[in-house]
């Protein structure tokens, strides 16, 4: 995994630009500590950093290799990510004539697009985001891998495109002011810490959406999707489905478990993390690989003060400790305090470049940072509960049929907490419902579904393409802050392809949430884990938290010098402060973003405006 960010201008010569795209590069130097390289030519300009997985001695980037079609023209490329089909397509690249100088998948990568061109990302599994500069066209073509786990944002202006893996590194372009306008607003303040998927927040900014392309000429640009969701019949029964979904998930696991640095997984004592946890240690004892890592996080006095609800059924340690002990792993427990969480909000909002999910960010960060101590590569279970349907949303009328996003239903009360001024820019409710309303005329349906499986195939949709980059976002930031690489199986996306189509009945086989897989993974799990009620991340239920970010929040709208209060209303915010206490559920953002949460998220808020000095325009 890595960093990688570039600059295309056809009125500038680049090769005059070492010291601005070196700048750019080393916005990134987190993502990728290991190594650092950048590329110029007149009209293109290229930076890396890198985070060694595979083949650390020669995967150097940028990587170059002679065009087939013309060998005194070179393809270049940057590249975040890895292919778990590396060894295949290398095979089938040598067949075809080619040479290898390396055994990293960067080089395997840029000579697929040397032989098959752009349809190269559709023989490609992985998780990836690059670009890749011909000479001989002057032609710039990027791709993002199909669910978007690995992230790839540009600026097009004219005669101009900026990218990056990350906002920072265009912002450091010192043509690039750090403006948001109402629409940027509206993300962070209706939709947020969501995304509308394409939304950069920054003004100008997007993002290459997941499963497209991009190509940049002379001519200007075109962008198309080479993957997406396909509703069509399901053809298997039961029995046939979880057979499928076993082979599947084994299959992608053990790709994924390939590297040359430190692998560990990431253990909840829930379902997801448990079986991807339980096959990899038989995938260890097969291989003779010994013993393998896992790890957990908790908060100091959670045992005493969590309360347990729909979404937090019961806590997770007891289970950690039923599966580590059961799978014989090496087991390291993390726990944090109220003071790290508080004190690491902000360095959550510099890895992601705007505000994001508050503490459940921060004690991410926390943990990534901790696991990186003793490896390299993580195994997280993230994306299970978007694609099988576990959230309790999937199962809850009210939400079924809220007509909007069922970790949105609170949108009065954000509203209410906006200044008058705000209000009326963003129109926040109207704004909303309108997004909502583009994702649903998205979702693919299928002919001569019933009003049931309609219904939970458009809650499927809205989860995987709305809610679910949300949490893979989240996943990438925390964890590249710290040079860790965090992989997640379930995003594969030959099994959201077949599990995409998987009849709600099916899914739900056995009268039970994510019944489907329940029932794939008979065998691998121990019966009380495998039917264990879904109990989310967790976070600290210790009221000191509560009272930490609401005491800090009110000295900030004490200061008249706070870029937050005139987008605020200040008199409902300390209402509602004064109103909530460590009982009080306020659902604000989804299943785990409460109170506390609202409270820190504006702190966070506050920070991001004064620390990028942002200029809010119109």
């Amino acid at each position: 995994m890595c960093g990688i960010t570039g600059w295309i201008d056809w009125n500038e010569d680049l090769t005059k630009h070492a010291d601005t795209m070196l700048k750019m590069t080393e916005t990134l130097e987190l993502r990728g500590p290991d190594a650092s390289g950048t590329w110029l030519s007149r009209h293109c300009a290229f930076g890396h950093r890198r985070l060694s997985v595979i083949d650390p001695a020669n995967g150097a980037q940028p990587m170059i290799r002679p065009l087939r079609s013309s060998e005194d023209q070179d393809g270049v490329v940057v590249y975040n990510g890895e292919l778990y089909n590396a060894l295949e397509l290398r095979k089938e690249l040598e067949e075809r004539g080619y040479r290898f100088r390396t055994t990293c998948d960067t080089e395997v990568l840029l000579l697929a697009y040397i032989e098959w061109g752009p349809e190269c990302v559709e023989k490609f599994n992985g998780i990836f985001a690059f670009a890749i500069w011909r000479t001989d066209e002057e032609k710039l073509f990027m791709a993002r891998d199909r669910l978007g786990v690995k992230p790839l944002f540009y600026r097009l202006e004219e005669g101009r495109l900026l990218f990056g893996s990350e906002p920072k590194a265009i912002l450091a372009h010192p043509g690039v002011p750090a403006e948001v306008d109402a629409e940027g607003l509206a993300e962070l303040f209706v939709i947020g810490p969501a995304r509308t998927p394409g939304h950069g927040v920054w003004r100008g900014f997007r993002e290459l959406l997941p499963g497209h392309c991009l190509t940049y000429t002379r001519d200007g640009t075109q962008t198309h999707a080479y993957w997406k969701l396909e509703s069509r019949p399901h053809e298997d029964d039961v029995e046939a489905t979880a057979r499928k979904i076993g082979e599947l998930l084994t299959d992608t696991l053990e790709r994924q478990l390939v590297s040359d640095v430190p692998v560990c997984t990431l253990l909840s004592g829930g379902l997801d993390s448990s079986a991807l946890t339980a096959l990899a240690v038989r995938y260890y004892d097969r291989n003779g690989q010994g013993q393998i890592h896992t790890f957990s996080v908790d908060y100091v006095d959670n045992d005493k003060n969590f309360l347990a609800h729909d979404f937090q059924p019961n806590s997770d340690a007891p289970w950690i400790e039923r599966m580590s002990r059961h799978l014989d792993t090496a087991h390291h427990p993390v726990q944090f305090d109220t003071p790290e969480l508080v004190d690491a909000l902000e360095t959550a909002v510099l890895a992601k470049d705007m505000p994001g999910m508050a503490d459940i960010d921060a004690s991410l960060y926390l943990f990534c940072r901790e696991i990186k101590k003793g490896a390299t590569v993580a195994i997280s279970g993230e994306a299970a509960d978007e694609i099988f349907g576990g959230y309790p949303w999937f199962h809850r009328e009210d939400a079924l049929k809220a007509e909007t996003f069922p970790w949105s239903l609170s949108a009065g009360l954000r509203a209410g907490l906006l200044s008058p001024e705000l209000r009326e820019m963003l129109r926040p409710e109207q704004y909303l419902s309108d997004r909502y309303a583009e994702a649903v005329a998205e979702a693919p349906r299928l002919t001569g579904e019933d009003q049931t499986r309609t219904l939970m195939r458009r809650m499927s949709y809205l989860n995987i393409t709305r809610f679910m980059p949300t949490l893979l976002d989240r996943k990438d930031r925390m964890s590249m802050a710290v040079g860790l690489e965090v992989r997640v199986p379930y995003c594969d996306h030959r099994l959201v392809d077949y599990v995409w189509n998987i009849p709600w009945e099916i899914k739900t086989a056995g009268s039970r949430e994510k019944g489907i897989l329940r029932q794939a993974l008979e065998g691998v799990l121990p019966h009380d884990v495998l039917y264990r009620k879904k109990s989310p991340y967790p976070k600290t239920h210790n009221p000191n938290y509560l009272s930490a970010v609401r005491a800090r929040l009110l000295e900030r709208l004490d200061d008249p010098s706070s870029p937050l209060l005139p987008l605020i209303d200040a008199i409902s915010i300390r209402e509602l402060a004064a109103a909530t206490d460590a009982h009080s559920h306020l659902p604000w953002f989804g299943q785990l973003m409460s109170g506390p949460q609202l409270f820190a998220y504006l702190l966070q808020m506050d920070f991001w405006l004064r620390h990028y000095k942002v200029r809010i325009v119109s």
